[in-house]
C-alpha cells in the first residue's frame, strides 16, 4: 500500500507544481482583462458589477496613442527587414564558402547573440549624442538593427545550410549571377525560415522597452511600450482600466507573431527530393 501511494505522489507531484505555476502566470493575464473592461477597475481582480468598452475607446481614439502604436510598428517592422535583408547576404558567405577564420568568427557571433544590451548602453549613449543620433527615430532603429543582426546571421546561416548547392549550381549553368541564384533559389526555398527571424527580430522590438527608453527623450516620440507611463499620474494615481486596456491592445501583435512563428516552425522546409530528376 505504501509503495502505491508513494507512487501516486510522484505521478501527482509534478503535475500539481505545473499547475501551480500555471495560475500564477494566469491571475494577472486574467486580472489585465478583466479589469479592462471594469469601468472601476482597482489593483485587487474581481467581478466587475458592470461591463464597458469605454477604456478601450479612450485608448483607440486618442491621438497619442496612435502615434505611439505606430511609431512602434515603423520601429519594429523596419528593424526586421533590414535585419533579414543584411542578415540574408551575410549569411551566404559564411554558409557556402570555406573560409579561414570562418568558426572563430561564427563563435564571435554567437557570443554577441549573448551580449546584454544593457553592458553596451553608456557607450552607445555616448557615441549617439556625439552623432547626433539622440532622440531620433532612425537612430533607435539603427541600434536595434546592429543588436539582432548577430542572432539574424546566425539563424539563417543555419536555415541556409538546409538550402542544396546543387540547386544555384544548375542555376549558374543556366546563365545566372550569384545575386540571382539568392533571389531566385535560395530565398524561396528559405522563406520559412525568413520568416522565422522576421517574426522573432518583430516581437524582440516591440517588447523592447529599454532601448527607446533611453535614446528617445521627446513624448511624441515614444513608441507603444513607453506609452503605459501616461497611465501612472501623480502621487500614485493610476488609471487601471485604461492601463489594463492599453496592455491588452499593445499584446495583440506579440501574440499574432507567435502564432505565426509557431507555424512556420512547424512547416520546416520541405526541400526533401529537391536535387533528384
Amino acid at each position: 500500500m505504501t509503495e502505491i501511494y508513494r507512487k501516486v505522489v510522484y505521478r501527482t507531484l509534478p503535475y500539481a507544481a505545473l499547475t501551480f505555476i500555471g495560475i500564477c502566470f494566469l491571475l494577472p493575464l486574467l486580472w489585465v482583462l478583466v479589469a479592462s473592461v471594469d469601468p472601476n477597475a482597482m489593483q485587487s481582480l474581481k467581478v466587475p458589477s458592470s461591463l464597458t468598452a469605454g477604456n478601450y475607446i479612450d485608448v483607440i481614439t486618442s491621438r497619442a496613442n496612435q502615434r505611439a502604436f505606430l511609431i512602434g510598428l515603423f520601429i519594429s517592422v523596419g528593424q526586421a527587414l533590414i535585419v533579414v535583408l543584411i542578415g540574408l547576404l551575410a549569411a551566404y558567405p559564411l554558409s557556402r564558402y570555406q573560409l579561414k577564420y570562418k568558426k572563430p568568427f561564427m563563435l564571435t557571433i554567437l557570443f554577441m547573440t549573448s551580449l546584454p544590451i544593457t553592458a553596451v548602453m553608456v557607450p552607445v549613449y555616448q557615441l549617439f549624442l556625439t552623432l547626433k543620433l539622440y532622440d531620433n527615430i532612425f537612430g533607435v532603429i539603427l541600434f536595434k538593427v546592429a543588436s539582432a543582426m548577430p542572432y539574424g546571421i546566425w539563424m539563417l546561416k543555419n536555415f541556409m545550410d538546409s538550402v542544396p548547392n546543387e540547386l544555384e549550381e544548375a542555376a549558374w549553368v543556366d546563365g545566372a549571377s550569384i545575386l540571382a541564384g539568392i533571389r531566385r533559389i535560395v530565398t524561396p526555398l528559405m522563406i520559412p525560415g525568413i520568416c522565422t527571424v522576421a517574426i522573432f527580430t518583430f516581437s524582440g522590438s516591440w517588447g523592447n522597452f529599454f532601448v527607446p527608453y533611453i535614446l528617445l527623450s521627446t513624448p511624441e516620440k515614444f513608441p507603444a511600450a513607453l506609452k503605459l507611463y501616461q497611465f501612472f499620474g501623480q502621487y500614485g494615481m493610476v488609471s487601471y482600466g485604461k492601463l489594463a486596456a492599453f496592455s491588452t491592445l499593445y499584446a495583440i501583435p506579440s501574440v499574432i507573431m507567435y502564432i505565426l512563428s509557431q507555424q512556420f516552425m512547424s512547416k520546416g522546409f520541405g526541400l526533401q527530393g529537391g536535387t533528384k530528376g
